[in-house]
């Protein structure tokens, strides 16, 4: 059976090929600000935007490939209750870590899984990671060396690159925190007899 993932990130397609999964990439094209703007107009908290987001690009591409598995994935960046987005600008970047400096915010993973149009499994992995009081300076020196590549990540930081030294503490799964509760995926896949276990 085909595996698609319903994403472009290509963290979440090399955590999949890392894992021994034979993956093709096909992203689906959904206007996520209006989902998310929706949502967030309704009142809705940040695990059900996150879970919403994910299956609604992987109903998208399910409907064009009803035989396939096909996973969605999305992340949302919870401080306080209010959600952060990608940042569009270095400027936006800026704004966002001194929001999120000294703080503790949630990242939340969510994956949903579809098989035949319908949705078989979801999981929306929470980790929860405390930024320190980092100085100005060295804010705008991570801006200048990081910029464009922080612009694909709410709160513009990439924990796997130099964004790691904005913490002092995390608590959650590696994984989660990249974009895909991966462990609790591949727990699914070998109970389910996708992959061998």
């Amino acid at each position: 059976m085909s595996f698609i993932l319903a994403s472009g990130s290509g963290i979440r397609a090399q955590m999949l090929r890392n894992a021994g999964l034979d993956v093709d990439v096909h992203p689906a094209r959904v206007d996520e600000h209006a989902i998310r703007d929706a949502l967030v107009m309704d009142g809705a908290p940040p695990r059900d935007i996150a879970d919403t987001l994910a299956e609604s690009k992987a109903r998208k591409v399910a409907g064009r490939r009803p035989d396939a598995l096909v996973l969605g994935c999305d992340q949302v960046l919870s401080l306080k209750g209010a959600c952060l987005e990608k940042p569009e600008t270095a400027q936006k970047a800026r704004a966002q870590l001194l929001q999120l400096r000294g703080q503790t915010h949630q990242l939340l993973s969510a994956a949903v899984l579809y098989q035949n149009g319908e949705p078989v499994w979801r999981h929306v992995g929470v980790a929860r990671l405390t930024m320190r009081q980092f100085s100005d300076s060295y804010l705008d020196s991570y801006i200048a060396r990081n910029w464009p590549g922080i612009s694909e990540s709410v709160g513009a930081y990439k924990l796997e690159e130099e964004g790691v030294r904005l913490f002092a503490q995390v608590q959650g799964d590696y994984f989660t925190i990249l974009g895909l509760p991966l462990l609790e995926l591949l727990n699914y896949l070998s109970l389910r007899g996708v992959i061998e276990g």
